[in-house]
């Protein structure tokens, strides 16, 4: 069996039938999903290839995305969040009649949705959760993944804050599609009321019998908790998050074995994100075509988007995938602050996927694949404008002063070499450096980038590549005028 990983795009050849998966190389969720890749290479007849960029992309009817088609509704905490609310709600509806169609139904609905992993790293969710049902007589564990730390990226509270419900059925769903005994719902600790909502409609869950001993009257046992974290970024990373559960510290293992092998307790795991857990009984209820009907193809069903920045009006908002970056902006946000003209770039992922500028901007869409032809990435799909007020190299600085205080300082590459970036970085700001270094900051952050035991080394060197990509006559510019001062204050 030949295995050959691209960093960038990778095709699955599965019974004969090439998968494409422009797999994303996106930060903690990244070494997530390689994972997931590298588990199916063990499956029989699988043979994971790399391949080239698709010519072209076949096209779904891309839908526009109407109140009635929208999974979470009650985002904006507008009505109650609580039981008696969610079940007026439709959830909870026919969930016992989901759990008796068995697993593998499960599995089929979501694999067929096309609904790939909203934490980042987009890998196909069937595909994911099918991992676990190998023969093993050891439990098996769902681990949601609610350690939401990236900067700019606020979707996962407002799902635990006003529809918690809809994760708790989610993970009554995803768990018995893998066949596991209990969740571990793993919270952030700055997350205090998020936690506090999310424990209530736990108990509302326990009480009313939905989850635990035949939960929902399905014969099917399954347990809920909460573990609430710290506070550190780099418990999203799977390992990390893995470790943190165990009462060790958060830093990231290294694989094999893989979670799905050995994860929590050294049992078989699966870590999934909110979002993408929360989906999946609404999929299982409307039906996989349904949810495939929106967005592209590979790009499918409906997404949260986190919109902040210089906008007339910050939001979270639910909208279909593959909508245009710009209609995304000027519907839901009320357009940038001054004008579309006035944009000066977006960072379209969360901080740690590269910045795009305006003419990039103008007609890209918002979805794995077109974000990875434009050289940057969906991630979490937090979205952050920066107008021409904006001093752009003060804001990647300001990145990588987070990144650097994030490192856990396991690896040498992202201990060391973040600290460079950020100390570069800097002097960028204020025009201290030299034009050289703009390169040797290029050279830097590839020398971070793919060397480290998990993503963080990525997503802290995507921010600055994007900079040099894009903005270089800024860095260059800011330079220079550092220098004249420099002279005048001299000759005088």
């Amino acid at each position: 069996m030949f295995t050959c990983v691209s960093r960038t795009k990778i095709g699955i050849l599965v019974l004969g039938n090439l998968l494409p998966l422009h797999y994303q190389w996106d930060p903690l969720s990244a070494m997530n999903s390689i994972a997931n890749l590298q588990q199916l290479c063990r499956q029989p007849a699988c043979m994971v290839m790399a391949t080239r960029h698709m010519a072209s992309l076949k096209m779904f009817s891309n839908k526009s995305l109407t109140d009635e088609d929208r999974i979470f509704t009650n985002l904006y905490g507008k009505h109650d969040w609580k039981l008696k609310g969610a079940l007026s709600r439709g959830d909870w509806y026919k969930t016992k009649e989901i759990i008796l169609k068995g697993k593998d139904w499960i599995l089929k609905e979501v694999s067929q949705s096309g609904l790939r992993g909203r934490g980042g790293a987009g890998f196909p969710t069937g595909m994911k959760w099918g991992f676990m049902n190998k023969p093993d007589t050891r439990p098996k564990y769902l681990v949601v993944n609610a350690d939401e730390g990236e900067p700019g990226t606020c979707k996962d509270r407002d799902i635990m804050r006003h529809d918690p419900h809809k994760l708790i059925e989610g993970c009554l769903v995803a768990g018995h599609s893998m066949g596991a005994r209990a969740a571990y719902i793993y919270i952030r600790g700055e997350f205090y009321n998020e936690a506090v909502s999310l424990q209530v409609a736990i108990d509302e869950a326990y009480k009313a019998g939905l989850v635990g001993k035949n939960a929902c009257g399905s014969g099917y046992d399954f347990e809920v908790y909460i573990h609430r974290g710290a506070g550190a970024y780099i418990c999203g990373e799977e390992t990390a998050l893995i470790e943190s559960i165990e009462g060790k510290q958060g830093k990231p293992r290294l694989k094999p074995p893989f979670p799905a092998d050995v994860g929590v307790f050294g049992c078989p795991t699966t870590v999934a994100n909110v979002e993408t857990v929360a989906v999946a009984p609404t999929i299982c209820r409307r039906g996989a075509a349904w949810f495939a009907s929106f967005g592209r193809e590979r790009n499918t069903g409906t997404k949260l988007y986190n919109i902040s920045g210089h906008v007339n009006a910050p939001c979270t908002v639910e909208e279909s995938m593959s909508i245009p970056l710009r209609e995304l902006i000027d519907k839901h946000a009320g357009g940038v602050r001054g004008g579309w003209d006035n944009l000066l770039g977006v960072i379209p992922g969360g901080s740690s996927t590269p910045l795009i500028p305006k003419h990039v901007c103008d007609d890209v869409m918002m979805d794995f694949d077109a974000l990875v032809e434009a050289q940057t990435a969906l991630g979490t799909a937090a979205v952050i404008v920066m107008d021409k007020s904006a001093d752009i190299i003060r804001c990647i600085a300001r990145l990588m002063q987070f990144y650097k205080h994030e490192s856990c300082g396991q690896c040498t590459p992202c201990r060391e070499g973040v600290d460079w970036l950020d100390k570069i970085m800097w002097r960028f700001v204020d025009g201290r450096a030299q034009v050289g270094e703009i390169d040797m900051i290029w050279e830097l952050s590839k020398q971070i980038e793919g060397h480290t035991i998990c993503a963080l080394g990525d997503g802290a060197a995507w921010p600055v590549q994007g900079l040099v990509r894009h903005y270089r006559p800024e860095l260059e510019a800011r330079i220079r005028a550092h220098e004249e001062t420099k002279a005048k204050a001299t000759s005088s």
